[in-house]
């Protein structure tokens, strides 16, 4: 196999065959790291600006010390790694439906890996985010911040079983699992959707939509992702 280009895992899941490979872009002359699940490509380590913004975003609507904050969809692990360079937050609990992804990290195998596990206030929990979002919370286990990117957007989902989490009582559900003025922001690949929009603002006392915008060494040009955020009634 040629220094340039390497499949570092590759594992069936119920979701189908997810691959991580990496391979050597001599243009920009650095490690690309790509995830795809079947045919489709994923994510690329080329393109984290706005995983990262949806962890300083949705943070920045959250005051006080000592939060706690859970991560929906681990990935490359940059939201989690942003997270975490928050100086007030207390915990990260990653929910991440895929085991081998999680592995991947436990086995230092992306670029954040050895910072997300080697942090003590991590959690890796192989669980289905979505379901935990339907369950009923208990008292004590609320968080300040639920940052979430594993669909494409609103409208674009990895799985139909997905859809109900979009929808006015799902969203009902979510900020059951928000402190009182807690957080939840939510990365999108399309540009703002009006309508859910105007779900968000139906469910929470306030919601923002962020446009961010980044350099495509691709292309050459620039790209863009959303960033919703909405916040819980104090």
């Amino acid at each position: 196999m040629s220094a340039r280009f390497a499949e570092l895992a590759w594992q069936q899941t119920p979701m189908g065959e997810i691959s991580l490979r990496r391979r050597r872009d001599p243009v920009l002359e650095t490690d690309v790291f790509e995830v795809k699940l079947g045919d489709e490509f994923l994510m690329s380590s080329l393109f984290t600006v706005a995983e990262i913004e949806l962890a300083t975003l949705g943070l920045a609507a959250v005051d006080g010390e000592n939060l706690r904050v859970m991560v929906g969809g681990l990935g490359l692990g940059y939201t989690a790694r942003a997270a975490l360079e928050d100086t007030r937050v207390a915990s990260v609990v990653v929910v991440e439906a895929l085991d081998p992804v999680i592995d991947w990290h436990q086995r230092g195998l992306l670029p954040v890996s050895g910072e997300l596990v080697g942090d003590a206030r991590t959690s890796l929990v192989h669980d289905d985010f979505f379901a935990r979002m339907r369950a009923v919370p208990e008292p004590d286990r609320r968080y300040d911040a639920i940052l979430v990117d594993i669909d494409h957007s609103p409208r674009h989902l990895l799985s139909s079983t997905h859809s109900d989490f979009y929808t006015a009582d799902g969203l009902r559900r979510v900020a059951r699992h928000l402190a009182p003025g807690g957080a939840f922001a939510l990365w999108s690949d399309d540009p703002p959707d009006v309508e859910f929009e105007a779900v968000l603002s139906g469910v929470f006392a306030s919601c923002a939509s962020h446009v961010v915008t980044f350099p495509n060494p691709l292309t050459g040009g620039s790209s863009a992702n959303s960033v919703y955020v909405a916040t819980a009634p104090r």
